[in-house]
């Protein structure tokens, strides 16, 4: 599967939650998009939060042919872990997570745009094109 963006967990949040911005998920996900371990991670634990499931939560989408189909779920090897802990330095005043700049290496990496629904992203300057959902 050659995906057409990195999604952060924000936005990916966003699709599942059905919130404005969710029809931009719509057509990353049509055109197969990739999502970091970290972020994934990130995202089940945020539905946990809402009282879901995280292993039914992961299911459901495999049923839907999310995760099947238009979802890649990458995994957090050495090499982004040694590209996130670069970007710290220049995130470090937007107060950038980990799993933040696990995403923003994966976007790197692969040469693709990352999305996001935190406008704060926008004013990185890292070689990676970002885009807000909404």
């Amino acid at each position: 599967m050659t995906a057409g963006a990195v999604l952060d967990a924000s936005a990916l949040l966003t699709y599942l939650l059905g919130e404005p911005g969710s029809e931009r998920l719509t057509e990353a996900l049509a055109a197969s998009a990739v999502i970091s371990a970290v972020n994934w991670a990130e995202v089940l634990s945020k539905m946990s939060d809402f009282g879901a499931d995280a292993g039914e939560v992961s299911a459901s989408l495999s049923r839907m042919g999310i995760t099947a189909a238009a979802l890649r779920i990458a995994p957090f090897d050495e090499q982004l872990a040694g590209q996130a802990a670069r970007l710290r330095p220049v995130t470090r005043s937007l107060g950038l997570s980990l799993g933040d700049r696990a995403c923003l290496a994966l976007g790197h990496s692969l040469g693709l745009p990352v999305l996001t629904a935190d406008r704060s992203r926008q004013s990185l300057r890292i070689g990676v094109k970002i885009r807000v959902i909404r």
